[in-house]
């Protein structure tokens, strides 16, 4: 069953969060994992909700997207994210 892994970002320094940007895809691929949104244009239709950015990975399973998020291949975008953003990041099954 297929897993998103769904982040808000708030971005403090965005300098260096492009080079977030830079090194996250390279660290999907062994995982299987791809962008289904990656910061696009969003307007709210319900509630408060005004994200500053949004992004959607899609993995085959939750097993993959969860040690993608663990993984050495990840560790260093990961903490350049938490030295430049400030992140909310769920993990849904799909059907």
């Amino acid at each position: 069953m297929p897993a998103y892994i769904i982040v808000e970002v708030e971005i403090h320094d965005p300098v260096q969060y492009e080079d977030y940007k830079k090194l996250t895809p390279i660290s999907l691929g062994k995982y299987q994992g791809k962008f289904i949104v990656r910061g696009g244009k969003t307007e709210t239709l319900e509630g408060g909700w005004d994200p500053q950015r949004i992004v959607v990975l899609e993995f085959p399973n939750a097993e993959l997207a969860k040690s993608w998020w663990s993984s050495e291949d990840y560790a260093p975008a990961k903490a350049l994210r938490h030295r430049t953003a400030k992140s909310k990041m769920i993990l849904v099954e799909g059907h």
